[in-house]
This record gives C-alpha cells, structure tokens and sequence, in this order.
C-alpha cells in the first residue's frame, strides 16, 4: 500500500470518528495500493481500519500474486463475500462508505451489522485524492512533457506557406515521427517482445531462491547435479530423479548464489545441507521431492536471505501458445535462464511441454509464466518417438498437480509436516473426508460369510474377552470396520489390524491402474488407533497392504474398492524384501489362481503380535512374523482352508527367527490360532495339514502347496 496516502486517509476519518472506511472504487484502490482491477458485478473493495488491520476482498477469478502490503481476502463465487466482511467490522462502528458502492452489498452489510452507524467517506477519499504528492506530480510532468513534444512535431510539420488543404494531406506518420528519430514508435514485427525493464529485475529477485543440489553418495564424494529451489523458508522441490531417497537427500548440498556476477566473475556461493528428517515427502510419477533444508551458522546469509517461491492450488497460470522462463543451473554449471524460444506448445493433465532450451543439471528447476508466477517443475526432455536421439520438447509438472497430492496426503501427514505445507501454501483446499459408509445403496459394505455359497457359510474369526477389550471401536460400539468387499478389525494398543477379511471373486475381475497412493486415516475411529505415515517415512519400510489392493477389485464397485484398500487401517509395517518379494509372491499365487481358475476365495490376513516385538521410533512395535488363512470351494465341490506364517525377523534388528530366513512356510490353521488367539471355527476340519504333526512346510512353489 501507498502509506502516506492511506495515513492521510486514516487521519482525516479519526478527526471524523470514523473507525473503518469501505472502498469500492476500483480508480481509489488503484490510488490507495497501485493495483487496477475491473471487478465487473463482483465485489471488490478494500477495508481501511482505524488500527492498520488492512483488507482486500477480491473474487478468485482475479488472481493476484503480488504482495500489497495489507492481507487479502480471497472468495469464490459460491461464497458470501458481504458476511466474511461483516465479521472484520466490529458490530459498533461508524463505517464509511464511498458512493461507488452498490446498494446489492451495502444493504446486505447493513442487515449484517446493525448496530453500526454508516456514513458518507467520499468526500474525505476524493479530497485526499484532489492534492497530488510527489508521485503523481512527476507523472503529470512526464504526461505534459510527452504532450509538448508531440504538440511540437505538429507544428513543425506544418509549413505556413501551404494552405491548409494542403497540410492535411500531410501522411500521418511523417507528421508526428521522424522514421529515423530514436524516439519514434518502433514497428511490432510479429510478436510484441517489449517489457518494461522492471522484468528483469523481478526475474533476478526470484532467481535467488534458485540453487544448485550437489547429490553426494555417503562418502561425500559428488555423483552428479540438479536444480532446486525453495518453496518456504525451509523447504525445498526438486525433482525425485535428483533426491529419490531419505539417504540421498541426507547426503546432499544445497549451493545458493552458485552463479557469476556482472563481469562473469563467480559469485560467493552459500551451502547449506538438506534435513529429510524436518521435513521428506517424494512421489515418482509426479517426479518431484520435497525435503527440508538446515540453517548454516558458519555462513553469513541465512536461508530467508534468498526467499521463496509461492506455490499455487490453482490452474490455468499458463496456456499454450505463451512463454515460459526457466532459471537452471545446466550441467551443474552457474545459474542460468531461458528467455528465448520458449513457447509452451501442450498441457495435459498435470504436465506441460514447452520448446525451451535445458540440459543436464538442469532437472528441478523453476518454470514461470511472463508474471513471474511459478507454473511448473522442470522434469525432461520429451523425445522424438519417430526420431531416436532427438529431442521434441522439454517437460514440466504443473505446480497445481503438486499441491493437489500434498491436499490428498495431508490428513495422514504428522502435525508438524501439516503446518510446513500451510507454510508453503497458506489457502491449499483439502479434500473433504470420504464417507466410508459408502453412498452406495445396491451393494452392501463388507467381508461377505456366505461367499462361497450357502453351504459354505465362513463367517470372520472369533476374538476372545480379552481381545475384544483391546479393539477400536465406532460411535456406535462396533468394532468390525466394513469397506467395499472386505473387513477389519483394529487392535487398538498397537494401532494395527488384528485382521483383515476379504472376499475374492475370480469370476469378475476388474483391473484398475496403480496411481499415486493416497493413504488416509478411516475417520470412523480415533486416529490414535491407526499407525499413520510417521512410521514410514525415512527407512525401509513399506505400508504393507493386509488386504492386498487387487484382491477385492472386482463387480460395478470395483474403483471404491481399490480406495478402500488405501485406509491406514489396511496398513502394516512390512520391510520392503519382504512386501515386494517374498509375501507379495504368495499373494500373486493366490489370486492369479483364482482368477485364472474363476474361483471365489475368502482370505484372512493379520500380524503376529508379540509382546517381545521390536520398538521403533520410541512408539511403534514392528510385528516379525504375518500370517494368512485361504478359504475356497474346490472343483470337487469341497472347502479347502490352508495357513501360511512369513517372517520378517531377518530384516529388522534385534530379534529371534520363528520360521527361517526369506522363507513361507504352509503351517496348520490350529498353528495360527495358538500364535493369534483368533478361534476360526471349523476351519480346521477342512486343512489338509490339521494332522500333520509338523510345525510346518517350507513353500519352495505354488506347487508346494497343499489343498
């Protein structure tokens, strides 16, 4: 805001016991703060307070990145402007009001407020206005200077010996510019590539939050380079190809100022350590990492030195057919910056394609509109499918796509990450919380006894007293949590399932493609009850499906089922050897025969608690060993129900074998329920195993297995 102006306003209103004043002229908030807006029907005005709590309210459809210098206030048109502005005026003030305001907002405000008195604050705005401060009066010299000049080439253009028919005939450019004079108008050739020099300094402004990331192995030795720049005062994005992993990024560098001066002269560079463990989020198909970054006591500049660049929620930023620019260190070499051929050529989804040059080094860099307006991450080059070793564009992730995964992740993130998100995007819109009641009316929620058939009722297994103690409960006491085709129950000291039961139909798969996993607590019970992303984050360990993601994905509800299998409550805490190697071969197994066989099968899945299991992290107990229990209907038309045990002592510290290293063992159902304190019911009558006196057999093949 202009201070002296707003001050003579804010002076003239208290000598008039004026608490607030109300401006609604676009030409007066232009004057008060130098931006212009034509806000058509749509409210827009500023709240001038007598203590400096200073407000715009300005509709969503008139995006406005620049700082003002007074807070804004941002409303969609769904919204109710006039009532989020009455709780900014206390219900006892005198509000001045400028004769610009349409009656349709000051009637309703009136209705909001009223006990407020409102009176006529034109007349102090437009006095206010009538005396020119400096500013203004060297724009009036500049405006006049520019008048007298062009008044001047008229008059020399026109010769008092020619009549005046004569003179008007005179063409009109040879009246006023001289082709040959340097202050003419100069032609537009194509494209109009003028901008004011202000441009480039706003470029240089943003650029200082630009740095260059040395990834360095554990050694420290340097493996290679990429770009990277701050997005709040502690937080940086790059891409994932650059830092994929919590050790790289332990590992790695920030250089800020790694660039050359006027007289290509190296700059004084600044270092500074990235902090994984302040703050680590990374997704590979969206390519991009957000880490953290630690203060340097040694150095003279701190990190807020260099500030930030402002993500935004919101789309449409850029279009084809406009320009971008990239700030990039290419090669790893000093900071550098694309100005020319740079046209955005598609967007699709949440990428962009644009003819810009980069090189190596230059992945996670900045992308900005002409506004200086951050629109992307740089991520690769798009090559030639016709073409090998040629390149047709370069590509970029749309910062709006990166928000929205941040949106999505946000209510399964610690508290402390939560607030360093706000930091970096003060208005994200988070997602509403899903209803896992489900609004679907024809198909009940839930693992399904009858299945299998009538006569194979398999209902879920039996807790004891003391088991059914420990379980998270509902609102309404249920401790049974019923998703789309599957179930869970939770033991609620160890924030884990005590397990999962699911229906697999063989006969009706649907295939659906893996995504960005969006994992999410189940709102139905305390989340106190859930281990959430804190246990997973910055080691090897996987979020272990129970229930795996494909098992339950079949009939019309097939894509809600897939959700459902990504609730922190289907979750459990699996080394990644033993989730993407050994136990996910078992569940291949299973359901490819299924599938393949058209079978229907029921599945119990579940961890082996032990009070002896392994504390991590001061908080989390890590179950060593899982178990699984297969239900199917055999050709033969008899049930076959068979057990496995897995462990996954062998990959964490401090703790016995049960079974063996890396391997799954067929062990009888009774085994289970010795090791659970689960009842399954008849279920061993139908285990080829129940009379085998053996602790178990090792599982070598699908072949191993017996039915």
């Amino acid at each position: 805001m202009k201070l002296s102006r707003t001050n003579k306003i804010l002076s003239k209103m208290k000598e008039q016991g004026i608490n607030q004043a109300l401006i609604s002229d676009p030409y007066s908030i232009f004057y008060l703060t130098g931006h212009l807006e034509h806000p058509g029907e749509r409210f827009y005005a500023v709240l001038l307070d007598e203590n400096g709590n200073h407000k715009l309210f300005i509709n969503a459809l008139f995006p406005l990145e620049k700082d003002l210098g007074l807070e804004k206030v941002v409303y969609s048109d769904t919204d109710n402007p006039i009532e989020t502005l009455s709780t900014a005026i206390p219900n006892n003030s005198v509000v001045g009001i400028d004769k610009v305001l349409p009656a349709r907002f000051l009637l309703p405000l009136m209705k909001f407020l009223p006990e407020s008195k409102f009176v006529d604050v034109s007349q102090i705005v437009d006095r206010v206005r009538m005396i020119k401060d400096e500013e203004e009066k060297n724009l009036m010299r500049r405006a006049s200077l520019l008048n007298d000049e062009a008044c001047q080439r008229v008059i020399n253009s026109i010769s008092e010996e020619k009549s005046e028919k004569e003179n008007k005939h005179i063409p009109k450019e040879d009246m006023l510019f001289n082709s040959k004079d340097s202050t003419a108008m100069e032609r537009i050739l194509g494209k109009n590539d003028l901008f004011p020099i202000s441009y480039l300094q706003i470029g240089l402004n943003e650029s200082k939050s630009v740095c260059r990331i040395s990834i360095r192995d554990s050694r420290g030795v340097v493996v290679g380079y990429g770009t990277g720049f701050l997005v709040s005062p502690h937080i940086i994005l790059t891409n994932n190809h650059v830092i994929n992993s919590y050790q790289t990024a332990s590992n790695s560098i920030a250089e800020f100022n790694y660039q050359d001066d006027e007289n290509f002269m190296p700059c004084t560079t600044y270092n500074f350590r990235l902090d994984p463990e302040a703050f680590f989020i990374t997704d590979e198909d969206l390519d991009f990492t957000l880490v953290g970054v630690k203060e340097n006591s040694t150095t003279q500049k701190h990190l807020e030195d260099f500030g930030y660049l402002k993500m935004s929620q919101k789309q449409g930023t850029i279009l084809p057919e406009e320009y971008v620019s990239i700030i990039q260190h290419p090669k790893g070499g000093p900071k550098s910056i694309t100005l020319r051929e740079n046209k955005v050529s598609r967007i699709k989804e949440s990428f962009i394609h644009y003819l810009t040059d980069t090189e190596p080094g230059s992945s996670g860099s900045p992308v900005f509109n002409d506004q200086w307006t951050l629109v992307a991450l740089h991520h690769a080059g798009v090559p030639n499918p016709e073409q090998k070793d040629e390149w047709i564009a370069n590509e970029g992730i749309l910062i709006f796509s990166i928000v929205n995964y941040l949106a999505k992740k946000y209510s399964s993130l610690k508290e402390n990450e939560q607030t360093l998100i706000k930091e970096m995007v003060p208005d994200i819109e988070l997602p509403k919380e899903n209803d896992t009641s489900s609004d679907i009316k024809d198909e009940p929620l839930g693992y399904n006894p009858l299945f299998l058939g009538k006569d194979y009722e398999v209902p879920l297994p039996i807790l004891s007293k003391e088991m059914e103690k420990d379980t998270a409960k509902t609102e309404d006491g249920n401790y049974v949590l019923d998703y789309m085709h599957f179930s869970i129950v939770m033991k609620k000291s160890r924030g884990l399932a005590y397990f999962t039961a699911v229906n697999i139909d063989g006969t009706d798969e649907v295939k659906i493609k893996r995504t960005a996993d969006n994992w999410k607590f189940d709102p139905r019970i305390s989340r106190e009850y859930q281990y959430g992303e804190e246990v997973y984050v910055n080691n090897e360990l996987d979020r272990g499906h129970l229930v795996r993601r494909t098992d339950p994905n079949w009939g019309k509800n097939a894509m809600k089922a897939n959700e459902d299998t990504f609730h922190f409550t289907n979750s459990t805490p699996q080394h990644k050897n033993l989730n993407q190697k050994t136990w996910v071969e078992l569940e291949d197994y299973i359901f490819r025969n299924a599938v393949l066989n058209q079978f229907k099968v029921s599945v119990f899945t579940g961890p082996v608690f032990r009070e002896d299991d392994m504390i991590y992290r001061q908080k989390y107990q890590i179950p060593a060993e899982f178990w699984k229990v297969v239900v199917m209907v055999k050709e033969d038309g008899k049930i076959s129900a068979t057990a496995y045990l897995q462990t996954q002592k062998n990959m964490i510290e401090n703790l016995e074998f049960a079974y063996g290293e890396y391997k799954t063992y067929q062990v009888p159902i009774r085994n289970i329920e010795k090791l659970t304190g689960l009842d399954f019911g008849n279920l061993s009558k139908f285990d080829p195993m129940a009379n085998i006196e053996a602790t178990g057999i090792v599982i070598t093949s699908p072949e191993s297995i017996k039915f």
